[in-house]
């Protein structure tokens, strides 16, 4: 592949991008949480914990309902969960970590848009995502203006 001015163009603004992203408040703000929540040991217990359970909560998804620790196993990771959603530190690094991925769902469909109106950006966010996704061609009934 030749790689013309155009490419070049493109690929240089792509860096400049990144560096600007980099250099955010947005990621900045995320960095810190999580570093925060790497040196907190209240923390680390808890994901310890939750990655424990989890293991044995994958194995009695394995057999559902007929495992013998069904019950007491789902419970307990209702219970980790919770524990681990309520922690401060752990909280607000998935807060901040939502925030960056907001901004490049952002971006995606900013660039995306620039180039034409029918490409389907999956962002995960219905809000954007059901934005004409994919265009005439998708069989579904059309959205696009």
């Amino acid at each position: 592949m030749f790689a013309s001015m155009e490419t070049i163009s493109v690929l240089d603004d792509t860096e400049q991008l990144a560096n600007m992203l980099n250099h955010s408040d947005v990621f900045h703000d995320y960095l810190t949480c999580k570093e925060r929540m790497a040196k907190d040991a209240q923390s680390q217990a808890l994901i310890h914990n939750f990655l424990k359970t989890k293991e044995k909560y994958d194995e009695v998804q394995r057999f559902g309902r007929y495992h013998p620790d069904y019950k007491s196993v789902i419970q307990e990771m209702m219970e980790v969960k919770r524990n681990l959603d309520l922690n401060e530190t752990v909280a607000a690094y998935k807060e901040a970590e939502e925030r960056v991925q907001d901004l490049l769902n952002s971006i995606s469909v900013q660039i995306a848009r620039a180039v034409s109106e029918s490409i389907m950006v999956p962002t995960g966010d219905p809000f954007f995502d059901k934005q004409c996704a994919g265009g005439c061609s998708t069989g579904g009934a059309c959205g696009c203006h």
